[in-house]
């Protein structure tokens, strides 16, 4: 794969073969994202568990002290006096099976969160095809199904961010934009790493976190010692 002269440029500020502390990584990546727009920061986990099964799982929400710089669109699908609440709490499309349709005929991801009430997921359920593959359909388990909408909308819209393992055995999440700063990066990065640290299934065997790595959008990846997460 050839890289950019830029990021070949960041990997001389730094030995990628080193495992930092998460405030040392933390200022390599500040100090390699230097592109002309505010980039993302990432966080990759590896866990040494077997997605394959279903009692190694990992999935979970977090709401990020910070939030993620990003503007997040919430779609909610409700009716009656729940719509309103999503309404009144700042959801910015509230619909029933109009907006089902909507999606359907003219493949419309206009928005990040999608909220259903229960009795609305028999009509939701339609759209598992199309919503499933981009982590958009509703769940339970991530409280995005719910007769909570007011509390739904504002905790998306205050920066919740949903973390699950992939097919291979690591989670991605952003943990803000560069223009934050370092410490409330950290203190992102810091919130997502003990709540993945918690969600360790009994099931788990041997080191539960493999590897950390910090990065920005177009910078290179930086090791974090899972010893020193917290330092």
């Amino acid at each position: 794969m050839k890289r950019g002269k830029r990021y070949l440029e960041a990997l001389k500020v730094y030995d990628k073969t080193q495992l930092y502390s998460s405030e040392e990584a933390m200022d390599i990546v500040l100090k390699t994202a230097n592109a002309k727009f505010d980039e993302t920061i990432d966080l990759a986990v590896r866990l040494g568990v077997d997605p394959r099964h279903a009692d190694q799982q990992v999935r979970g929400t977090v709401i990020l002290p910070h939030g993620t710089g990003k503007e997040v669109k919430v779609l909610v699908f409700a009716k009656g006096e729940k719509a309103k609440e999503a309404e009144a709490a700042g959801a910015d499309y509230v619909g029933a099976e109009e907006l089902v349709e909507k999606i359907q005929k003219e493949n419309w991801f206009d928005y990040d969160v999608v909220i259903a009430t229960p009795d609305m997921m028999g009509v939701v359920g339609r759209l598992g095809k199309l919503l499933g593959p981009k982590g958009l359909m509703p769940n339970p388990k991530s409280g995005t199904v719910t007769f909570e909408v007011e509390k739904a909308v504002k905790e998306a819209k205050a920066g919740k961010i949903e973390y699950r393992i992939d097919k291979t055995g690591i989670i991605h999440v952003p943990i803000g934009k560069k223009s934050f700063g370092k410490e409330k990066l950290l203190e992102n990065f810091r919130t997502v790493m003990d709540a993945i640290i918690k969600s360790k299934p009994a099931a788990a065997k041997g080191q539960y976190i493999k590897s950390v790595v910090l990065s920005s959008t177009m910078g290179p990846g930086v090791k974090v010692n899972p010893a020193r997460i917290f330092e």
